[in-house]
Parts: structure tokens; sequence; C-alpha cells
């Protein structure tokens, strides 16, 4: 059932999302003093290309590194790629088959906001919904 929802999730949004992720991510890269910001962002396109079966978890210590980061990625990227996001769940909850997809998409929008001290992993019992 996650290759059906991840399928259908890649092609009713997930692509278009990925490909603003990875935008971002090559932006990001441009200058050395925010290539973290890159790295986070390639971690998320991942995620955000097949996000089925995945789950995001506290990384332990993460510290205050991570919290600056937070910050400083929320007001340059995250607002950004959070509208996205929403942009993305309304298109995607017109019809019903979207509305899980929607719901799922809003999930995210925590991780794209403040992704520093986080880490996607695989779990075959997760659901994003």
């Amino acid at each position: 059932m996650r290759t059906v929802l991840n399928i259908i999730w890649l092609v009713f949004g997930g692509f278009w999302l990925w490909l603003g992720y990875i935008f971002a991510g090559a932006i990001a890269c441009i200058l050395i003093v925010t290539i973290p910001a890159g790295v986070a962002c390639f971690r998320i396109a991942r995620y955000v290309l097949w996000p089925f079966g995945r789950r995001v978890v506290q990384q332990p210590g993460a510290g205050a590194g991570s919290a600056i980061m937070n910050i400083v990625w929320f007001i340059f990227m995250g607002i950004p790629l959070a509208v996205g996001h929403v942009v993305t769940a309304g298109a995607q909850a017109v019809t019903i088959v979207g509305i899980p997809l929607a719901i799922a998409n809003l999930k995210m929008i925590p991780v794209t906001a403040f992704p520093f001290g986080k880490a996607v992993v695989d779990d075959p019992n997760a659901s994003i919904l």
C-alpha cells in the first residue's frame, strides 16, 4: 500500500515539491556558510519525494547550533517551502482521493520549517497519515 500511496503522491504534487527543495538546496550551497542548509534541504527533498514508509525523529545531541540554524532557516527557506506545502495541499484537497495526500502534505510542514535536529528514518510501520 505504501508504494501505491508514494506513486500517487509523486504524480500529484511530490515531484514539484521535490523540485522546489532541490532548487532551494542548490541556492543554499552557493555560499560556504549556508552549505548545511543545502544539505538539510536535500535530505528533506528525499523525504518529500517518497514520504510513505518513513518518519521524522529527533536527533539526539542537537544543541544550540541546530536552534540557531532553525531560526535562520525558518526566515529564509522555511516560510516559502511551507507555503508551497500549503498550496499543494489545497490543490490536492479538491478531490476525495487527494484529501489523504493533503493531510500528509500539511503534516510535513514542521520538518520543513525546522529541519535541524531531526532525521528521516525508514520505518515500515510508519504512516504519515
